[in-house]
């Protein structure tokens, strides 16, 4: 692959907005300058009025495999998010099955090596009863632990303060809460029930996945945040070569 030269580019960076040429090679940018002559075995493009940013990364995505891959792939929804702009993301774990083993999570960093074309990492997915496998995973093996504190797919909801607790105190590294109080959730589907009977206008989903049910499971997972003290490390992300 020739050497590529991007001429008269705005660049848009840690709060910088300035001109300039950008020579890549072998997929990696060698030089930034005002000006970089070309030679006559480049390919050169003129982005004059484009904007260049840096590539941006999606913390929260479900690409749906394995399981759900008539929805979407690691393949497709990767080349997407390279379309997009996105050139490393973070998937969650409520796929077929869950990703809440971690030979389960082997297997999808497996399948990612083969077909993502963006940079990678995945959640470990918590739930009341995979607390061993969550005491044996490291910082380096996943970019964070996803924990549904609310009604959620599957087996993923974790409701049980001592697992919760325990999953604050042993996690390796980031953990992610989905913050909705179960409670307050089925209390609201009844009253709109006892209104409206089964057929629920769809426009009411905030209504009764409301305000408080956040903030009730919002305040409960950053009491145990401070109560056990959790470490954090950052992502660990697997990088396209």
């Amino acid at each position: 692959m020739k050497p590529l030269l991007l001429t008269n580019a705005l660049i848009i960076n840690e709060d910088l907005r300035y001109p300039a040429d950008i020579l890549i090679d072998k997929g990696r940018i060698q030089k930034i300058a005002s000006l970089i002559p070309s030679r006559t075995e480049w390919q050169v493009i003129d982005v004059r009025g484009k904007w260049v940013i840096p590539g941006m990364i999606d913390d929260q995505v479900h690409f749906r495999e394995p399981g759900l891959t008539h929805k979407g792939t690691i393949a497709s929804e990767s080349a997407a998010a390279v379309m997009g702009g996105i050139t490393s993301f973070m998937e969650m774990p409520n796929v077929t099955p869950p990703t809440t083993t971690l030979q389960a999570l082997r297997e999808k960093f497996q399948r990612a090596s083969h077909s993502s074309l963006a940079n990678y990492s995945f959640y470990f997915g918590a739930t009341n009863d995979n607390l061993d496998e969550l005491k044996a995973l490291t910082a380096s093996q996943a970019c964070g632990v996803k924990v549904f504190m609310g009604a959620s797919t599957g087996n993923m909801l974790v409701d049980d303060e001592q697992i919760l607790e325990s999953i604050f105190a042993n996690a390796p590294c980031l953990v992610a809460t989905h913050c909705e109080h179960t409670p307050t959730i089925k209390h609201n589907e009844e009253t709109w029930r006892a209104r409206l009977g089964d057929a629920i206008p769809a426009g009411e989903h905030a209504a009764i996945r409301s305000v408080d049910a956040c903030l009730t499971s919002s305040h409960q997972a950053v009491s145990l945040a401070k109560k056990t003290s959790y470490p954090i490390t950052c992502p660990a992300y697997h990088h396209r070569r």
